[in-house]
């Protein structure tokens, strides 16, 4: 199943699939380790499209919504 990052339910993890955006947004996401085919799981909830927390590498990172919302991810299979 495909989702937006921001679609995720806390604790749902997948792969990048893509990225939606321009080159800055691109290598603004590599920049903290977010890349196509990495594996990314989601920390926190959006509140009210707040910041999103995921986890990246063993690194928790927060991404802005409008960021969040640029980014598929292909959900593990349970």
């Amino acid at each position: 199943m495909i989702k937006l990052l921001t679609e995720l339910s806390e604790g749902e993890s997948g792969a990048v699939l893509e990225i939606r955006g321009g080159h800055m947004l691109f290598n603004r996401l590599a920049a903290m380790g977010i890349i196509v085919g990495r594996e990314i799981t989601k920390v926190s909830p959006v509140i009210m499209k707040g910041p999103v927390t995921v986890m990246v590498n063993r690194t928790k990172v927060a991404i802005g919504f409008s960021m969040a919302n640029k980014i598929l991810v292909k959900v593990a299979d349970s």
